[in-house]
């Protein structure tokens, strides 16, 4: 074993070791953060993904009224009197455990102190405003910490950017984490009371995802000092994350005009055993349906996990706009690029496939590693499918959920992402995310909206890229037009031993008919049962760019 091969298989075992060691700590959670092989393989240390946020609490069951009751925001655990100050209780969880997204935004009550109390202490560890914790520099700098819209136009007084925090905050028995402001302390106090026209209260929005760790791990709370010894490795995790650092083995290219009903295949070298790198760039008349209508399928041994078009695998939608994620991006040019980890034990098959009506000419590209394949070992896989001229409620006139994907089996749930045409200027997305794990009765992960489950809020069109979530266009926030949010995930992915049901509520302002897609990330391990099969139909249906698209689309189809 020599030269790059020996070199590869060294950094996935020092990989696999820092991040499987004795303990938890903010530099192993770093680590892991910035190594996209180790989603390849099944958490050493076993733990539950759970949300905290302020959903409204009329939501019970499914079977209940309520279920879609929307005004997500400014709902705490509790209230709490603290030195004469009061405080609204965001999280408070049992250790071992660590904190690992962090998501928040604000109408008119940004002006307030959050604070994080780890191990029953009295004393926070730290506080400050929103903007200097969780966007600022207190703990550190972007892309960690940062508001993905500042300077974009806020459109009302008062509402703050968002604000997202990734930086790991790990305990070892207990995280609290509270805000003060004297504008809820006015919500709380007078609310119920009339209110002048024109008046709306101050709000709170929030999701924090945590990791709750099966009970032994052993988790070493941060602390200022280890923040402090962690400093390089969260500047070397930034740049890891913003920069393109997968550089394969081995290339393999190939190019073909591939004709309607014809497929192009990559020859997969005998001697690596994970797919690091793919590269597509097309060539056609009408290139937003050649994005759609060419497919991207993928096998490994024997296993079809993969089968989505090209435009939604690579994160654009079948709009060719520019972005850039730690998993995928598209350039200027039309270059894509996705850096998903593939890892197979004995084959592989790539193909794409053109079920569009013309030829496509395709530049295709793929890069080849070494993988240390073991009993914890998982396959990639994606699936797409879409509600094409879905009406936006239902036969009562009620709003209804969205499904993502089931997967009955054991895996990683590793992302989305949504590509939707909507047939108006009202708002589309206050449905919030419902994932359930293992079957359980009441979601884990249960949001506050579709803006704020992609990172950004209050229905801003303007573009935005980062290492986990992007909005390369999103014109259909606020208009006729197309919106494509996504959402990768590091250390908020989420396990699953027996089942995963993910799902969004279609929540839109207004009752039309809409296109609304549906692409999900994942890795699982063999046997399991996912219930999106490939939609040859679907992706040959005709794409809508504009709002004389979709009304002939709509009046062929005959919906």
């Amino acid at each position: 074993m020599t030269g790059k091969v020996g070199f590869s298989l060294f950094i996935i075992l020092f990989l696999t070791c820092a991040c499987g060691g004795k303990r938890v700590t903010v530099i192993s959670l770093l680590t892991e953060m910035s190594s996209r092989e180790m989603l390849a393989y099944f958490p050493e240390k076993n733990y539950r993904l759970l949300q905290s946020s302020s959903y409204n609490r009329a939501s019970v069951s499914m079977e209940k009224e309520g279920w879609y009751a929307n005004m997500d925001m400014s709902h705490f655990i509790r209230v709490e009197e603290v030195s004469g100050r009061r405080e609204f209780v965001m999280l408070d969880a049992d250790g071992p455990g660590a904190v690992v997204r962090w998501w928040m935004t604000f109408y008119k009550a940004q002006d307030g102190i959050i604070r994080i109390y780890l191990d029953h202490s009295d004393v926070p560890l730290i506080q400050g405003s929103p903007d200097q914790l969780l966007s600022g520099n207190i703990l550190c700098g972007p892309p960690m910490a940062v508001s993905l819209q500042a300077g974009a136009p806020l459109g009302e007084e008062g509402r703050d950017y968002d604000h997202n925090l990734y930086l790991p905050i790990p305990f070892s028995e207990h995280c609290k984490i509270t805000y003060e402001c004297d504008s809820l302390r006015l919500l709380y106090d007078y609310e119920g009371t009339p209110v002048p026209e024109g008046y709306y209260w101050p709000d709170v929005f929030y999701n924090i995802c945590w990791r709750s760790y099966s009970e032994g791990t052993r988790v070493e709370s941060l602390s200022m000092e280890e923040l402090e010894k962690a400093g390089n490795v969260i500047e070397k995790t930034g740049a890891m994350l913003t920069g393109q650092t997968t550089k394969p083995d081995e290339t393999r290219y190939c190019e073909k005009l591939i004709l309607p009903g014809d497929s192009l295949s990559i020859n997969i070298p005998a001697e690596y055993s994970a797919v690091k790198k793919l590269e597509v760039e097309l060539e056609a008349g009408n290139i937003p349906q050649a994005l759609r209508s060419t497919v991207l399928k993928a096998t490994f041994d024997g296993h079809m996990t993969v089968w989505t078009p090209v435009g939604e695998f690579f994160g654009s939608g079948y709009d060719p706009g520019t972005h850039q994620t730690w998993m995928n991006r598209c350039d200027e040019n039309g270059l894509m690029e996705s850096f998903w980890v593939m890892p197979f034990q004995d084959s592989c098959d790539i193909i794409l496939i053109n079920y569009g009506k013309e030829p496509v000419y395709v530049k295709f590209s793929a890069g080849f590693s070494p993988f240390k394949w073991n009993s914890r070992s998982m396959y990639f896989g994606s699936s797409w499918h879409e509600y094409s001229g879905i009406r936006t409620r239902d036969a009562d006139g009620r709003h209804f959920d969205l499904n993502f994907v089931n997967i009955a089996g054991k895996g990683l749930y590793a992302g989305d992402q949504v590509t939707l045409f909507n047939n108006t200027y009202h708002w589309w997305g206050e449905g919030d995310e419902k994932i359930f794990v293992d079957g359980e009765s009441f979601p884990s992960s249960f949001g506050t909206g579709s803006e704020d489950y992609y990172g950004y809020s209050f229905a801003r069109k303007e573009s935005f890229s980062h290492p986990f979530l992007s909005q390369p266009v999103g014109e259909g926030n606020t208009s006729w037009g197309v919106t494509v949010n996504m959402r990768h995930r590091s250390l908020d992915a989420i396990p699953f031993h027996s089942s995963i049901s993910s799902n969004i509520e279609l929540w839109h302002w207004a009752d039309i008919i809409m296109n609304y897609a549906l692409t999900t990330y994942y890795y699982v391990m063999m046997p399991c049962l996912v219930n999106i099969a490939p939609d040859k139909e679907g992706v040959r249906r005709p794409v809508s760019v504009t709002k004389d698209d979709f009304t002939r689309n709509l009046e062929s189809s005959g919906v």
